[in-house]
């Protein structure tokens, strides 16, 4: 069985870096529209490109600092609050960008093995609205923080390609070309 830390933090820190790399693209396509991209929404009961952005580093760090058996560290409380309140402050995409290095970076500390807890051990997911779900380490890994994660990380990819953003497949899945097998890139 492949060990929770050798899944999630290749998975999070490979995306959270093509998340990056996607409002590089946006700012060079749109340097005018930052502020606009920023509190652009898929739809107007979501929450804006600023709070995506901060609630997928949160998911990353939340599904650690859970397998972990930790309590949240106030600099995970912090990228809550700045998500939440990214509606009315959704800052730049300095800010944002620095939030995933901090993110990444965090992701990079990690022992080897920091995630590697019993796969049955249990975890008390509990939300805001009051709703609590009990769920083995192994299904909190598979069926919420993943999830969670890459719920996120897409709504960033749609709303800036809603928002003419020109970006493909080959942004989503950068990571894949350290696998590509030499000589099977189609000639451009």
């Amino acid at each position: 069985m492949m060990s929770f830390t050798n899944l999630l933090v290749p998975t999070y820190t490979q995306m959270l870096k093509a998340l990056s790399a996607w409002l590089d693209k946006a700012q060079a396509q749109s340097p005018d529209r930052e502020e606009a991209l920023l509190s652009a929404r898929l739809a107007p009961d979501m929450f804006p490109l600023a709070t995506q952005i901060r609630f997928a580093c949160v998911q990353a760090l939340e599904g650690v600092f859970r397998l972990k058996g930790e309590a949240f560290p106030a600099a995970v409380e912090q990228l809550l609050d700045e998500g939440r309140n990214a509606g009315e402050r959704p800052g730049s995409f300095a800010d944002a960008k620095a939030r995933i290095d901090q993110t990444v970076a965090m992701l990079d500390a990690l022992a080897p093995d920091a995630l590697d807890t019993d796969p049955d051990s249990m975890i008390a997911h509990a939300l805001p609205m009051g709703l609590v779900f009990d769920l083995t380490a192994e299904q909190y890994a598979r069926d919420w923080t993943l999830p969670q994660f890459y719920f996120h990380v897409m709504i960033v990819y749609a709303i800036l390609r809603s928002n003419g953003v020109e970006l493909g497949k080959v942004d989503y899945v950068a990571h894949m070309f350290g696998y590509l097998r030499p000589g099977t890139m189609p000639p451009q």
